[in-house]
């Protein structure tokens, strides 16, 4: 509220000293935007020039006072607003103001299949950004689903370039309708944590455009974001955050972006690069995103007094700089100097409403033999939860999303409230000791997790309750510790860690009604799957853990959750682990690693369905608990030419007892091509709501566009002439009808 009541005095200031005199045209809202940023770079000094263009605090940039311009303040968000920190330190400020909702990380998200759920997501997180003052939120992440270690995939959208980009566009334009911008990250081919500042990828350029790049580019040319964040990794041997073909080539001039780029905090390396290559706004500049710093080194930045003395000696024009003013400033208009910006709103009922309701459409439903599910409440009288995620706040740690929260229900106490009102006693039992810290840069948990017994007690006692229990529900799975669903590290494995599997296995031989629940972001290996008749995939859901877990397991809530990514059965079935890939090979000086994305478009289910692997759970797989039959596709059309689009219809009916959704997934393949292609690949979705018996006609349309691949050969996207199959189905692996038809020229 200062903030903001300092820029209407300094603005009013301006405008009074004008006196009788015009207004000037940048405070002209009657004016094109353009005119008035024009207006605007013609009255600053080139010392305001190069100040708005780098840091002023961690997470603050500073306005143009003596114009009325004030000072821009960004935030951590992914899928909450991060709590504010000290001027010049990563712990916490100490404020009692700025706790916030957690919102479901964006995997869960992404597995609910349902762009309506992306656009309410982003306008109530715009909502808590403004009423936080922030004027851009960092995110999205739309990096790709490459390998299961990675330790950041929690904060992404999957394996699917096509979902992915159908996700984003809407999240963006919900967060930016409330005036605060989006910061798209991270651009681009950070798909693995460890090492970030160091790998330098080695990919082709078909993979490039037809995986990698999708999602940032519907970003740009269908949402218009408003920033876009450089990756920590290089490309070509530049840094993303100042690389040539990155920043000015593709995204600047292939894609006509014409908001800011924001460095990585810590992610500029060179001044010279950094004016030439793209980069727009620096921040963060050394650090290593987490640990490091240098105190009160803005003025040092390589974008800041350095960039000012090769200007004053001569060595570059204004030319690079006005441009990036220009860019700061039509990002000024679009957020801080909008006047018309909507109210926020912190921690309100509705915010909580949006996040279980995204939560309830994510949870997915992964196995479900001898229907255990849903919970029985006619003949449940003794559940018992087991296991450490059950109690733990998740909405600590994890890196930069980490989150001081108004509430979390967790998942124990969510199903205590809910079953105890039907008369279900629920009782608990520790069954494995994890991460007990609770503290994440100065924001704490508060809660006591020290259990000293030894995991042969742990386990003793979960069995022993399990004997008596009519069902038993274990929350395994990862947290947010260092070396699991982590920023800065990845996985070091594929397994469950604290040894969760013996449990697991005990469990599932004393009880026969036993549901696993899944707490991550990432596919774990299961190897206990055929004995656990129940899985849940749970996520990182946020303030409404306990009760969008609860919803679902009590049957309150159809699950209808997709999976965003292929799960597999061991590491050896992913292709970039197949082909030692991961995680690069060390120059010789030990400061470069190259990572050769040797896999090349074949990531994910492409890579299964090439290898025909057997996949534990398939891309798009999501049980329910209805049943939906898809019959009857038919096209409108045998052939299409040109600017034409075909539509494929399939009649899809609930013939179970309650009401429920499916996801109707359109893939298509290319029978004969000049350059090897997927066997199949999405390209269009559609979710549908069905009461018990009724049914409904779904159309998808697509064009030639969803007919292209990259042609690395011409550099270019090409669609052959020829017969195409289209394939329809509710998971990659369950394609129920397929149709040919034809491309010509």
């Amino acid at each position: 509220m200062k903030t903001i009541f300092i820029s209407a005095m300094l603005t009013f200031s301006v405008v009074a000293t004008t006196d009788a005199q015009q207004l000037p045209v940048y405070l002209d809202e009657t004016k094109p935007v353009e005119q008035r940023i024009d207006d605007a770079l013609l009255r600053m000094t080139l010392q305001e020039k190069i100040a708005v263009i780098h840091a002023q605090s961690k997470f603050s940039s500073p306005g143009v006072k003596r114009l009325g311009f004030p000072d821009f303040w960004t935030d951590d968000g992914p899928h909450g607003v991060r709590p504010d920190v000290l001027w010049d330190e990563w712990e916490q400020a100490g404020q009692t103001n700025d706790s916030c909702v957690a919102f479901p990380a964006l995997t869960c998200l992404a597995a609910s299949w349902n762009p309506q759920m992306a656009l309410i997501y982003g306008e109530a997180l715009g909502e808590e950004a403004l009423y936080r003052g922030k004027d851009m939120i960092l995110g999205p992440g739309v990096n790709i689903y490459r390998t299961p270690l990675n330790g950041r995939n929690f904060e992404y959208m999957g394996e699917d370039p096509l979902l992915a980009s159908r996700m984003v566009v809407p999240y963006i334009k919900g967060l930016q309708s409330k005036g605060v911008s989006a910061c798209v990250k991270h651009y681009a081919l950070n798909n693995d944590e460890e090492y970030r500042h160091q790998v330098n990828v080695v990919v082709s350029d078909r993979a490039l455009h037809e995986i990698y790049l999708p999602a940032f580019k519907a970003a740009v040319t269908e949402a218009g974001t408003w920033a876009i964040m450089g990756a920590y990794n290089l490309y070509k041997n530049q840094h993303n955050c100042h690389n040539e073909i990155m920043l000015n080539r593709i995204l600047k001039t292939d894609w006509k972006f014409d908001g800011v780029v924001v460095s990585d905090w810590g992610g500029c390396h060179n001044t010279e690069e950094a004016i030439m290559n793209g980069l727009d706004m620096e921040f963060g500049s050394w650090t290593d995103g987490l640990t490091m710093g240098a105190t009160n080194a803005y003025d040092n930045y390589y974008l800041a007094n350095p960039y000012l003395r090769l200007i004053t000696e001569g060595k570059f024009t204004v030319k690079e700089l006005d441009d990036k003013v220009r860019r700061v400033l039509r990002l000024f208009f679009r957020t801080t100097m909008n006047r018309n910006r909507p109210h926020g709103f912190l921690c309100s009922e509705a915010h909580y409403a949006t996040a279980l309701r995204v939560a309830s459409e994510g949870i997915v439903l992964l196995q479900n033999d001898g229907n255990v599910l849903p919970i029985d409440l006619s003949k449940a009288r003794k559940v018992l939860v087991v296991g450490e995620n059950a109690i733990k706040m998740m909405t600590v740690g994890g890196g930069s999303s980490s989150l001081k929260v108004q509430r979390e229900i967790s998942p124990f106490d969510g199903l205590k409230a809910r079953l105890a009102s039907v008369g279900v006693d629920v009782d608990y039992a520790r069954g494995y000791v994890g991460d007990t810290t609770g503290a994440y840069n100065g924001v704490t948990t508060g809660q006591n997790l020290v259990d000293h017994r030894t995991p042969e007690q742990l386990i003793y006692e979960a069995v022993e309750k399990a004997r008596c229990a009519d069902y038993v529900i274990f929350f395994g799975g990862l947290n947010k510790s260092d070396y699991q669903d982590c920023e800065g590290h990845d996985r070091k494995d594929y397994g469950l860690p604290y040894g969760q599997d013996r449990v697991v296995e005990a469990l599932a031989g004393t009880n026969k009604n036993m549901i696993y629940v899944n707490i991550s972001g990432n596919a774990v290996a299961m190897p206990w799957r055929s004995k656990v008749p129940a899985i849940v995939q749970g996520w990182f859901i946020g303030s409404e853990a306990g009760e969008a877990l609860a919803s679902v397991l009590v049957g309150d809530v159809c699950p209808s959750g997709k999976l965003p990514f292929t799960w597999p059965v061991s590491l050896n079935d992913v292709g970039v682990h197949k082909l030692g890939a991961y995680p690069g090979v060390w120059r010789s000086d030990r400061k470069i690693i190259d990572e050769e994305y040797k896999e090349d478009i074949f990531v994910g289910y492409r890579w299964m369905e090439k290898e025909k692997t057997k996949p534990m759970f398939a891309f798009g797989h999501g049980l329910s608990y209805t049943m939906f039959r898809l019959r009857g596709m038919s096209v409108d059309k045998d052939e299409i030419s040109g600017d034409e689009r075909i539509t494929f219809t399939v009649n899809v009916t609930n013939t179970g007892k309650r009401a429920g959704a499916e996801v109707v997934q359109l893939y298509i393949s290319d029978v004969k091509s000049s350059l090897p292609r997927p066997v199949k690949e999405l390209k269009g979705f559609s979710k549908v709501y069905l009461e018990p018996g009724e049914s409904r006609d779904v159309s998808i349309t697509i064009g030639r566009e969803e007919l292209c691949f990259y042609d690395d050969r011409v550099n270019g996207w090409v669609a052959e002439p020829g017969d195409f199959v289209a394939h329809i189905g509710t998971s990659s692996d369950k394609i129920v009808s397929k149709k040919v038809f034809r491309l010509v020229r």
